[in-house]
């Protein structure tokens, strides 16, 4: 809510305040009390600690505090499709309808439970600006100096699978980027795959670019998953297809290979070859799952820390891309936690144009063999090459990100890559007979529309082997409401905060959250007026990091002349911080039981030094 203006609605409104804080003391406060919470408190940001002890509730109370699960209608079997659509010049197309949509599972039409429209300029809106106080009289105070986060961009290195050559070239290209493309209310963090050399989301460039130097190559698994310059030379792809596909071709080619490399030829040593050949593709496999496990579990991680920022969020993987032969479902799992949670996965295919040398290079020459199976060892390294590039379409495509790839101008690249589509659409599917059984299933999004648009979306998914709980999947929601940027206005709320300075390191920060409860729907029973309200107030810092958060539950029964006073008045509810100076970000979510009405706030407040 902005901050009022003029002397003349500066004494209405402080009038207003003191009548609304009369109807607090006499109706709320006995009944509801506010508790703070240390700033420096370590939560589960998904389930902010209750604002203050339960107060079991008396047949004679109207209002009274408890702890309450969530009720949520939810369908915890819903597929989420993000959708990105493009017209012939490659811009996002706004302005579709759900009509406009069909979505296919298995080839078979499915009826499109949830559909909405996402901007990036609904994401990156202001926070708005909040009434702040300092000092015991509570005044009103400039409007804050600082810029809130809007926009979250972490830039995920390979490390485990990129060259030294191409990391350092995918490394510039990020120097680059936070020189000339970042704007104040952008936050950048540098994670790797390894784990090694990075950097939380921050504004601070020097502390990013001097991380961003220290990058290099970092092996997570005892030795090379390319077999180059072993006997028998097999690599990541081909020793799939041996021990996973068991394909005769393969196996026969690492057979001669063995044959040729370390027994010269001789036939009489065939079953020695082929010992040798089954323990290296046991042994290149082994690897090159240590490092697509590393891959994707980190990306996983870095995926559920975005989740909890409270803005626009993209995640780049800069790599060479990776084979997943046993980690499909795997994939898809990340697929759709970032759909769910609006976090966008662009990619960067840090080899540029490249192209794959016959006869190999200094790096990885080609094996010692025989003319017989040369050009199948040709058309292995030819699959490997572009068969690790998959999952990088796979993961922008599946979250309407983007994925560059086949160039060699990385700079450009990583600006087209970095930021939101303007326009996306976020669709749902409830298949009917949902199994959880682990099966992959095929997904294609059309358009009636008449014009020939590109489409964007996932291809399928993998169903999960287990279901989620209705109380997980509640808990979910609420965390997804306290975590995004976006303002939703069923119920009328405002919110203000105050803050007063106890001494020179410390203060005390105030959320006041009025709520209008005369368009909320009340239950009658036993001649009592009842419903509940979920209050959160969460607290982030200046680089949008969660601090810590008060959950009230504020159980209603309301007789009809206490129901009539406080829909004239509305209720307020406080919740209190102890804070050190500094710029904080509040998020409010307020939410009713009976009708399952949200609503959300955001606030930024500045405390001086």
């Amino acid at each position: 809510m902005n901050a009022p203006t003029g002397s003349q609605r500066q004494i209405r409104h402080t009038l207003y305040c003191v009548f609304i804080l009369a109807c607090f003391v006499i109706f709320i406060c006995p009944l509801v009390g506010a508790q703070s919470s240390p700033a420096g408190a370590q939560q589960d940001p998904s389930s902010p600690s209750p604002a203050q002890a339960p107060v079991a509730p008396q047949s004679s109370a109207e209002v009274s505090t408890q702890d309450s699960s969530r009720a949520f209608q939810v369908h915890v079997n819903s597929i989420p499709i993000r959708v990105v659509v493009r017209d012939a010049h490659g811009r996002p197309v706004p302005n579709l309808r759900k009509e406009d949509f069909q979505v296919f599972q298995d080839r078979k039409l499915q009826v499109i439970s949830h559909f909405s429209v996402e901007t990036s300029a609904a994401t990156l809106q202001k926070v708005s600006e909040t009434e702040s106080g300092g000092g015991p009289a509570e005044s009103a105070a400039p409007a804050v100096a600082f810029v809130p986060p809007a926009r979250f961009v972490a830039l995920l290195f390979d490390d485990a699978h990129l060259s030294f050559g191409d990391l350092t070239q995918a490394r510039n290209a990020a120097i680059h980027f936070l020189g000339q493309s970042l704007k104040p209310s952008d936050r950048v963090a540098v994670f790797t795959t390894s784990g090694q050399t990075q950097l939380d989301f921050t504004d601070d460039r020097d502390k990013l670019h001097d991380k961003l130097l220290r990058l290099q190559p970092r092996a997570v698994s005892a030795g090379d998953a390319t077999g180059a310059g072993e006997c028998p030379s097999i690599n990541y792809y081909q020793a799939d297809q041996m021990e996973n596909k068991h394909d005769t071709i393969a196996i026969s080619v690492a057979v001669e290979d063995a044959l040729d490399c370390a027994f010269q030829g001789d036939t009489r040593q065939t079953n020695a070859a082929q010992a040798m050949a089954e323990a290296a593709a046991s042994r290149i496999l082994s690897m090159g799952d240590t490092q697509t496990e590393y891959s994707l579990r980190r990306l996983k991680e870095i995926v559920r820390r975005i989740s909890a920022l409270p803005g626009q969020r993209s995640l780049v993987l800069i790599s060479p891309g990776f084979l997943t032969p046993t980690r499909e479902t795997e994939v898809s799992d990340i697929i759709d936690g970032a759909t769910r949670a609006n976090v966008y996965i662009s990619t960067l295919d840090a080899r540029g144009l490249y192209t794959v040398d016959p006869i190999g290079d200094i790096t990885r020459p080609m094996p010692t063999t025989s003319a017989r199976v040369a050009g199948v060892h040709d058309l292995y390294r030819v699959n490997i090459e572009e068969r690790q590039s998959d999952v990088l379409s796979d993961l922008a495509d599946g979250t309407g990100g983007l994925a560059f790839r086949n160039g060699n101008d990385l700079d450009k690249g990583l600006r087209v890559i970095a930021g939101a589509p303007d326009v996306s659409y976020l669709l749902a599917i409830t298949p009917e007979n949902f199994k959880y059984d682990g099966r992959f299933h095929s997904l294609k999004v059309t358009l009636l529309t008449k014009e020939k648009f590109a489409v964007q979306a996932r291809r399928g998914y993998y169903a999960p082997k287990h279901s989620e709980s209705p109380a997980d999947a509640a808990k979910q929601e609420i965390a997804d409401a306290v975590f995004s940027q976006e303002e939703q206005r069923s119920i009328p709320v405002e919110l203000h905060t105050q803050y007063y300075k106890i001494d020179a390191s410390d203060a005390k920060l105030s959320v006041m959250t009025h709520v209008a409860i005369d368009h909320i729907h009340f239950e009658k029973a036993e001649g009592r007026n009842r419903n509940k309200l979920t209050v959160i107030a969460a607290l982030f810092d200046r680089n949008g990091n969660y601090i810590t958060g008060n959950q009230k539950v504020i159980q209603f029964q309301l007789l009809d002349s206490t129901l009539e006073r406080l829909d004239r008045t509305g209720v307020t509810v406080k919740s209190s911080f102890d804070v050190k100076p500094g710029a904080y970000v509040v998020r409010l979510v307020v939410q009713d039981s009976n009708a399952a009405l949200l609503s959300t706030r955001n606030g930024a407040v500045e405390i001086p030094y």
